[in-house]
């Protein structure tokens, strides 16, 4: 059995944690044969839920899963960690300025990031989760100098699984079926499902989308509008806010990161621009297509983009430039 990594989960006293936790401790992310030790985190009125969650996990008998630490500091979650998925964030509430809680939400992921500064391994792997997560992934990783900005990425697969769940439904077949749905974008209402690439199997045949839809037209906008509302949704249905699809879509990109793509395989990942992706702009956390290697992604070059896709990513762009400026000015304003 090879030598446990260390997991720390924030907000872990949440419904997406509770999903999440058994995949991880059963071996579906990491393997089977890879032990772990898990270290739990969130808000010191929330310990007792911890508490109730680590015990059960006991229970599993999991036999990867070496350890569960329950903690609200900081210097105890981070210290050592392999892997850190930053769960927790502030919501709006109704009645509360939206403006508060990007501020506090700006002085939150800067406080994880500086932990992670401070006490995880340097070849730590962070996965921000919590929303806004591409300016939370940034502000964290800004305040992380020392771990490279290329280990830090932010959830947009969860907008990939979708588009390839409505494609499924669409064509009668099953998700596993269809490959290469491209996310780009942010983690909002502006990301853009683009499908140039998605192929279909059936049988021992591969074609492209375009061909399998036959006389069927292809509505990116269409698929792009119900991607947006699908999170709306689900909140007015009796589950947790489709938990489980975002703790499934956690574990299909961690799996990613830890095993790498198959060969031709592309995923969404929201990882940090250089200048050159498809002119987005430098500094910027954004949905790419991405391969993945040794534990290494490279966002894939020369794609054709089509014209709909360049507009789509372009706002979603100008998006992301703006809350940049504004969780800069949160954070002069703090004196943080």
């Amino acid at each position: 059995m090879a030598v446990p990594v260390k997991v720390v989960v924030t907000g872990a006293a949440g419904h997406v944690a509770y999903s999440l936790l058994y995949s991880i401790a059963s071996g579906e992310v990491f393997g089977r044969e890879q032990a772990m030790t898990l270290a739990l985190t969130d808000v010191p009125p929330l310990l007792g839920v911890l508490d109730g969650v680590a015990m059960e996990l006991q229970d599993c008998t999991f036999q990867l899963l070496q350890g569960v630490t329950v903690t609200d500091l900081q210097e105890v979650a981070f210290r050592d960690v392999d892997v850190a998925v930053l769960l927790g964030a502030v919501t709006s509430r109704e009645g509360t300025d939206s403006s508060d809680t990007f501020r506090a939400n700006v002085r939150m992921f800067r406080s994880q990031g500086q932990a992670l500064d401070a006490y995880a391994k340097k070849t730590v792997k962070v996965l921000v989760v919590g929303s806004p997560a591409n300016t939370n992934c940034l502000v964290a990783m800004t305040a992380a100098p020392s771990i490279p900005r290329e280990n830090f990425s932010c959830l947009t697969r969860l907008g990939q699984n979708q588009a390839q769940a409505q494609l499924a439904l669409r064509l009668g077949t099953g998700p596993g079926s269809i490959r290469n749905v491209i996310i780009w974008g942010s983690q909002s209402g502006t990301w853009y499902p683009d499908m140039e690439l998605t192929s279909v199997t059936h049988g021992s045949l591969r074609e492209g989308l375009r061909q399998a839809l036959g006389d069927a037209q292809l509505l990116p906008g269409d698929a792009n509008m119900h991607i947006q509302h699908q999170g709306r949704t689900l909140k007015g249905m009796a589950r947790p806010s489709g938990a489980m699809a975002v703790a499934s879509a956690i574990c299909d990109h961690l799996r990613a990161l830890w095993s790498g793509t198959q060969e031709g395989e592309l995923v969404s990942m929201g990882v940090i621009s250089n200048g050159n992706s498809y002119g987005v702009p430098e500094h910027l956390i954004y949905s790419f297509p991405v391969t993945v290697q040794e534990g290494s992604w490279q966002i894939v070059p020369g794609l054709r983009v089509s014209d709909v896709s360049q507009r789509w990513m372009a706002q979603s762009a100008q998006e992301l430039l703006a809350e940049r400026e504004r969780a800069l000015r949160a954070l002069a304003k703090s004196h943080l």
